[in-house]
């Protein structure tokens, strides 16, 4: 078979074009393809299809995928046509969509190399330039999301996940049943989250059974604004509110470990994990061990005990034996004389509304918070994000479950 023939095949070259030259330049470690179009071939508008008189022809260049150790470029004379509707344009080819500089078999590499390693690591690999790698990346997110498919939302969760130091924070909408990264959006505020409602219809936005958040009231007020029935809907997890009664124990005992430290008593010392660890991940020993600490006088042990009890109280099926539960167990805290457990139970019994329905609706952020990991996981591999951009496009690319390859390529 003939070099020309081979490379038609390999390119899936089909009428009106076909390979003209084929040049194997050793020095430079390169081959060029060289394309042409049929003269007498009917020229249409990329954007509408109606045939169009020819304006002129400008040389374009592509990297393919490479020919044994041989970087191989395809060169063709692309026609420009002159539409009445749309002016000049330049056609579509079949190897490439349009502005890109590489064939779609070699996007289709470089898709599948980011899936795997940093866009630093395939870049060195393909050489590369971080732009032109960072250039597929985006375009394989514009027309994954492009292809999406009109999503009827049921179970969705709200979290926020940090973007870079001192509190910088993006805002992550996720599919509870896909497990998919629905929408990103800058910041925690009303307004970051509004973008995602103001996408979604009438009928989309009725069709959410559940909307699991943290008790931030951004997100609160954006959800009841857009979302029919939000307060039966809104539902404030078992990790958020874990984490929130940690946190009042972890203070408890910073301030007794400091009193019980000037009395030269060192009960508290080195324990902070063990009061914070959670009593289903402790093997035998280490319970046994923690025994004679959750069992004393200590405050920090009664500020524990109601963090503990709070955290049986979610196996509830009753809306109204669930919420009875839950207030003999605010007014323990309340009547704790431990003000951090305090604050945590004034916010609780404002909240409890949501944490009910919590309970009743049987969801919780998981998903969410299981997406918020593979985040930190991403940003970790990638050293870090300056752009918010590429950042929200990395979330999409890896987490969105999108359609990323050019048309006509298989995954």
């Amino acid at each position: 078979m003939r070099d020309k023939e081979l490379y038609a095949r390999i390119l899936s070259i089909e009428a009106p074009w076909f390979v003209r030259e084929v040049d194997l330049q050793l020095q430079a470690g390169e081959v060029n393809v060289y394309l042409e179009i049929e003269p007498r071939e009917l020229l249409r508008c990329p954007v509408c299809g109606k045939e169009s008189a020819g304006y002129d022809s400008r040389e374009r260049r592509w990297r393919h995928l490479d020919t044994c150790q041989y970087r191989t470029i395809v060169v063709a004379q692309v026609p420009r046509i002159s539409c009445p509707e749309h002016g000049v344009r330049q056609i579509s080819v079949p190897w490439s969509e349009p502005g890109s500089r590489f064939t779609a078999l070699f996007e289709a590499l470089v898709i599948d190399w980011l899936q795997e390693a940093s866009m630093s690591a395939v870049g060195r690999q393909l050489t590369l330039s971080w732009d032109e790698v960072d250039g597929i990346m985006a375009r394989a997110v514009r027309r994954g999301l492009e292809r999406r498919q009109r999503i009827m939302p049921k179970r969705i969760g709200v979290d926020e996940t940090s973007f870079q130091k001192r509190h910088e924070y993006v805002t992550v909408v996720t599919d509870h049943d896909s497990g998919h990264v629905l929408y990103v959006a800058d910041d925690r505020c009303q307004d970051s989250l509004d973008g995602f409602y103001e996408d979604l219809e009438k009928d989309q936005r009725a069709s959410i059974e559940s909307v699991v958040m943290d008790m931030w009231k951004a997100y609160i007020n954006s959800t009841r604004e857009y979302v029919p029935g939000a307060d039966s809907k809104i539902a404030f997890d078992k990790f958020h509110v874990a984490k929130h009664l940690g946190e009042a124990v972890d203070k408890v005992r910073r301030q007794e470990h400091k009193l019980l430290r000037e009395e030269g008593r060192d009960d508290l010392t080195r324990t902070k994990y063990l009061w914070l660890k959670n009593p289903e991940k402790m093997d035998e020993e280490l319970w046994r061990n923690f025994k004679s600490l959750r069992e004393s006088s200590l405050k920090t042990a009664r500020a524990w005990a109601i963090k503990e009890f709070a955290m049986t109280l979610w196996g509830y099926v009753s809306r109204v034996w669930a919420e009875k539960a839950w207030r003999k167990c605010l007014n323990w805290a309340m009547r704790s004389r431990l003000e951090p457990v305090k604050e945590v139970a004034r916010t609780l019994k404002e909240h409890l509304w949501g944490i009910l329905n919590a309970i009743v609706l049987k969801v919780n952020n998981a998903r969410s918070e299981g997406i918020n990991f593979k985040i930190q996981k991403l940003k970790s591999r990638a050293c870090g994000y300056r752009n918010r951009d590429r950042f929200r496009r990395a979330i999409y690319f890896h987490l969105g479950g999108l359609d990323l390859y050019p048309a006509g390529v298989k995954e």
